[in-house]
């Protein structure tokens, strides 16, 4: 068998040397046994994991469920289970596609509070761990939203029981997708708080970040064209392994 250095591997996935030393460090790549001299020996398997490796963490993200998700997936691969990681990669397919869906209905609310329009709302109203759920956030993060004053929501008179309605969910959307978009929590109660007193111009000058130049619509379409990117990516990632299956397999 021929093994290859650890130039080989940075030079053929386009990373350098160092990066692949930290891929081993970090679990990205399976062991990597070494000669009498002490040199790494690396095998096919090894280059074809540093591909998929270099692939899954080309983009940085926001939310930490697809940060986790992407970091599973390598993981699993990198100790020689790929049905599993094939699995997990379905998984975060649909992930990103749930994230992507809530970010286009964001940006639909968006638009309409900053044209001065509303949606049309259901009569529907949730408990706390059902929005949570349709958001897709946990309780606790919802929790947070509420203490700064991001989301509130009336009381049942008669129960008492929190009412998440419409309005609130498509509120709470939003908050999830500006947090995406990189929009810190002040920023997004600036804004918030700007809109509720019933103005929509300037929002430029009441949000300021990510960047100055940027208004909540852009760098929402902006989080928007990153997540389709990011399915694209999770895409390639199913590929890949089942190419990686395959040539298992065939051994």
């Amino acid at each position: 068998m021929k093994y290859l250095k650890t130039s080989d591997i940075a030079k053929a996935a386009g990373a350098h040397p160092n990066t692949v030393r930290l891929y081993i460090e970090w679990g990205f790549l399976p062991p990597v046994p070494r000669d009498k001299n002490g040199y790494r020996m690396f095998t096919e398997e090894h280059l074809d994991q540093m591909c998929l490796a270099r692939s899954a963490f080309r983009c940085q993200f926001c939310v930490a469920d697809i940060r986790k998700s992407i970091t599973g997936i390598v993981t699993t691969s990198a100790q020689g289970d790929l049905e599993e990681a094939l699995k997990r990669a379905h998984h975060h397919l649909e992930l990103v596609r749930r994230e992507l869906q809530q970010a286009e209905e964001a940006l639909v609310v968006l638009e309409h509070w900053i044209k001065g329009t509303a949606l049309e709302e259901a009569d529907k109203v949730l408990k706390r761990n059902e929005a949570a759920a349709v958001v897709g956030i946990s309780v606790d993060v919802l929790r947070n939203w509420e203490r700064n004053g991001l989301i509130e929501v009336p009381r049942n008179p008669v129960n008492g029981y929190r009412m998440y309605t419409q309005n609130i969910i498509n509120r709470m959307k939003v908050v999830r997708t500006l947090r995406g978009a990189n929009y810190s929590m002040m920023a997004i109660l600036r804004m918030m708080t700007y809109i509720d007193s019933g103005k929509k111009e300037n929002l430029r000058k009441v949000v300021d970040t990510p960047g100055p130049d940027e208004d909540i619509v852009y760098a929402t379409d902006k989080w928007i064209s990153s997540l389709l990117e990011t399915e694209k990516q999770a895409e390639e990632l199913i590929e890949m392994l089942e190419k990686m299956i395959a040539k298992r397999k065939k051994k």
